[in-house]
């Protein structure tokens, strides 16, 4: 462990933090940009009351302790924030007090010993095969917009990519020979991905109608889905074109682009796709994080087994 017996003040602890996630570990900007928006919120509560730069550039980081960690997680609950988000901001401090522990900042982890909140469990959303059919079977317009919206909705159905990962694909990352597209997920983790023939079509039937100005790429990329100006599509764009499909096609559900995504999920689990085949194609990282889905799989057959069984539940009413 490397010693520095200088007090380290909170806003330099911080500073040091931040460039050892950019630094060290090579996160994505965007996991690094979550990291300092928990440590700011955390800062934030403990110079309640007082001026908040005087207080930081001050206080030194061996002030925290257990009592202060359980009252802004005390200000958490009160504030009705999900138990998934207060599990979050605490996996967030307890990894910048791990990383002041190493360095010699603190003698001690102020969140050693305590457990996350239990997460909530849910069933995630998603179509039905027959929803999904009707969802990409309907008339879409023949002209770019029109091709392109088919070509996104069938490439999110048929890979199962988060929404971020498709709008950060590339023409580049599609390879139709072999129907594949290298997908770059959470924490900069590549992994190949296999393509339907119903997806390829689409995009190759939308690619072909592309401009010669939007064929051009930037920087040395040619995003593979664009929005306004030929320029990348924008997330809430994705969002907006699935809402206008899901109302024309009758669906009377309100779901968004992660929908999708575990559509994709269900219906292979439910066609007998092993778990860990699924996981693989999703990009998670731990199992546990695909199992949600056979809750939904669980459910279904639950509801079947009361439907047909004599014994079952609603058997049991008729009697």
């Amino acid at each position: 462990m490397q010693r520095d017996d200088q007090e380290k003040t909170l806003i330099k602890a911080g500073e040091d933090f931040i460039v050892h996630l950019e630094m060290e570990r090579n996160l994505s900007p965007r996991t690094v940009k979550s990291y300092r928006s928990d440590l700011i919120g955390f800062f934030a509560f403990l110079s309640e009351g007082e001026n908040t730069e005087d207080y930081l550039a001050t206080a030194s980081v061996r002030s925290v302790d257990q009592l202060l960690i359980r009252g802004y997680l005390a200000t958490l609950h009160r504030q009705r924030l999900k138990r998934t988000s207060i599990g979050r901001k605490m996996a967030a401090l307890n990894t910048f007090f791990r990383f002041l522990l190493e360095k010699g900042y603190v003698d001690v982890n102020p969140l050693a010993g305590m457990s996350a909140p239990r997460k909530d469990r849910y069933l995630p959303a998603h179509l039905s095969v027959d929803e999904t059919h009707d969802l990409l079977t309907q008339e879409f317009p023949d002209d770019e917009k029109g091709r392109r919206d088919r070509a996104l909705l069938e490439l999110f159905y048929s890979t199962g990519i988060r929404l971020r990962e498709l709008t950060d694909l590339n023409r580049e990352d599609i390879d139709f020979t072999q129907a594949l597209i290298k997908v770059r997920g959470k924490g900069r983790r590549e992994r190949i991905v296999p393509v339907g023939a119903p997806a390829l079509s689409a995009l190759r039937s939308y690619l072909d109608l592309q401009t010669e100005n939007s064929r051009k790429g930037v920087g040395g990329k040619s995003p593979l889905i664009r929005g306004q100006n030929d320029r990348r599509i924008h997330p809430r764009t994705v969002e907006r074109i699935l809402d206008k499909y899901i109302v024309s096609a009758g669906i009377a559900k309100k779901i968004g682009p992660h929908a999708l995504r575990h559509s994709f999920a269900t219906h292979l689990l439910d066609a007998g796709a092993d778990l860990r085949s699924i996981q693989e194609l999703l990009g998670h990282k731990s199992l546990s994080t695909t199992q949600r889905y056979t809750a939904v799989n669980v459910g279904r057959l639950m509801e079947i087994y009361d439907q047909a069984h004599p014994q079952g539940r609603r058997g049991e009413e008729k009697q």
